[in-house]
């Protein structure tokens, strides 16, 4: 998941009963969203290539920040000023929210079971670290630049 996601798809909407934030089909607790700033998956394949034959054919490269869950971006935003909440809804009422729903529900759900990053995601976020040693921009980092309460 990409951090940009907040900008749009998945900006804070009004929720129901008051407030602003998101209703998930998942557990709000649960820390499986790998996500980052798709600004930086160029350095990642820039790397890769400057690497040659060191990074074989058909590698995955987890590009990712860290691993969050909604809690987790609630909780960085509020800190940084923002009254946000989640709040889990059942599956068959997230269904309902909007043409595809369903479709997010079943991605979600996928998280919660294997993570953003599927089962081998160690090795895939191990392969784009070695890559760039620095790094890659944290949640906290970048909300703090692009989404600026207000």
């Amino acid at each position: 998941m990409y951090f940009q996601n907040f900008l749009t798809m998945n900006s804070p909407q009004p929720l129901p009963g008051g407030g602003r934030g998101w209703a998930v089909p998942m557990d709000p607790a649960a820390r499986v969203m790998h996500a980052g700033d798709v600004t930086e998956v160029g350095r990642a394949v820039a790397a890769a290539f400057a690497a040659g034959d060191k990074v074989p054919n058909g590698t995955y490269l987890a590009v990712c920040g860290g691993v969050y869950s909604w809690n987790d971006f609630v909780a960085t935003l509020n800190a940084q000023g923002h009254e946000l909440q989640v709040m889990r809804v059942p599956p068959e009422a997230y269904d309902s929210f909007f043409p595809g729903a369903r479709e997010l529900r079943e991605m979600y759900q996928y998280y919660e079971q294997h993570t953003y990053f599927g089962p081998e995601r160690e090795k895939r976020i191990a392969a784009a670290r070695a890559l760039v040693p620095g790094g890659f921009t944290g949640f906290a980092d970048w909300a703090k630049v692009h989404m600026k309460p207000g």
